[in-house]
Formats: structure tokens, sequence, C-alpha cells
């Protein structure tokens, strides 16, 4: 996924909490809206070598990988990103020491960008395939860490039928982790409260990671959620 205007919107989405009601139906939940947005970051990489920008920011990637360091996860093991996008993450994984990493998108103009800006890092040896979270090829298992930053969210929104696809993620993402596995989520839309009531079969809560606070009218809170889960 990416940032910018599109993460803003996803948060705009939002209409009460999940149990009064869910989240507004969005564009942003189809594979038509981010095929067109990755068709037009295509482009610009190909024409203007911009890698477009990263969801949740820089910052976002580094929390991830400062906790990958903490728990001494190893170089090795073998880590997937669901809803690659423009395969930054893959690249600041790579760039870290990881050796075993892949990338999957529904959409093949992001698997595209992703390569294209792999290949221009000179980097070798990720992962890349075109792949739909929710209806997986049988290739796809044993990973000891997952990670989402906003394609949950982005599942959240889809038209049609978005309560089931969110079971189907959480099935999905069972098959792929290996026990004991780590499953790391940033989100924009879900609080750790709801995050914990969604994946409540089969997971449990390893560690909330630290994120920005606002303020406003005295209140104090977080805009983004960001949970390690372990698989039981």
């Amino acid at each position: 996924m990416i940032a910018g205007e599109d993460a803003e919107a996803v948060a705009r989405s939002r209409e009460g909490s999940p149990g009064a009601g869910g989240f507004a139906p969005s564009a942003l939940g189809t594979r038509e809206h981010w095929d067109a947005v990755y068709a037009r970051e295509l482009h610009s990489f190909q024409e203007h070598g911009d890698t477009g920008e990263i969801w949740f920011g820089n910052e976002s990637v580094n929390r991830l990988i400062r906790w990958m360091r903490k728990h001494k996860i190893p170089l090795d093991a073998s880590v997937l990103d669901i809803g690659t996008g423009n395969g930054v993450l893959l690249v600041d994984l790579a760039k870290s020491g990881f050796s075993n990493i892949t990338g999957i998108d529904y959409s093949p103009s992001a698997i595209q960008l992703s390569g294209s800006i792999i290949e221009k890092e000179g980097l070798s040896g990720i992962k890349l395939k075109v792949e739909d979270f929710l209806n997986l090829s049988t290739e796809l298992s044993g990973f000891h860490i997952c990670i989402d930053k906003g394609t949950f969210d982005a599942v959240s929104l889809n038209p049609d039928n978005a309560a089931e696809k969110r079971k189907q993620y959480v099935k999905s993402l069972s098959r792929v982790l290996r026990a004991k596995g780590f499953f790391l989520i940033t989100s924009c839309n879900w609080t750790k409260e709801e995050l914990l009531n969604e994946f409540i079969e089969g997971f449990e809560l390893f560690e909330e990671l630290p994120t920005p606070e606002f303020s406003f009218g005295g209140r104090s809170g977080n805009s983004v959620a960001a949970l390690v889960f372990q698989k039981a």
C-alpha cells in the first residue's frame, strides 16, 4: 500500500466503531482502485524515478525493524510482507540484513513497481508474487514473520461484504504463519482493543509498539495502532 492522500482517505472512511455499524464502503477497498494507483505510480517511476510514498511514513518501517532486532529475529527468518505495494519495506528489510523475504500484492502493477525499485537498489534474492491474500495459492506457508501496514485497513473498506473478508484474512494469516510465528500489524482504522477482537481466534497479543500521540481538547491518543501478535 501507499501513503499520502489515500492513507488519509482510508482513515476518513471510518464511521464510528466496527461494532456500531462498521466502516463506510469505499473504493479504497477494491482491487480496481489499487490497480489504478499502482499503474500511475509505475508510470511515474519509469518516467521520473519516483518510488512513491511509504504507508505510515519511514518511522513505521523503522519501528518494525527495531522490534525485529530487539527480539533477535534471525536474519534468515522467513518474512512475508502482505500487500507490499511499492516494496519499500522489502528494500529496508534487505538493507538491514534480512535475506529470506517475500512480498505479495494482488496488483500486478504493484509487483512490477516493487521489482523495478528493488532492481534500482541493486538488491537480489527478494521474492515477489502476484497474490490475493484472501484467495491464497498453496505455495505460501511456514513464515516466521508476517507484516501488514495498511492492507487489513483496505480489506475492511471493501464494499462487498467486508466483514466476511476480514474473517477470511484471519484464516489466511493462520495458514501462512507458522506456530509461534509473529504478526506485526500497523493500522490507522482500528484501535488496539478492536484489533484484539479481530484476531482473537488463534492469536495472542505479544506486544504493543509505541506510536506517535496527539492531543486535542485536553485528551490524548494515538492515530495509529501498531501491535505484535503471536500465533498460538
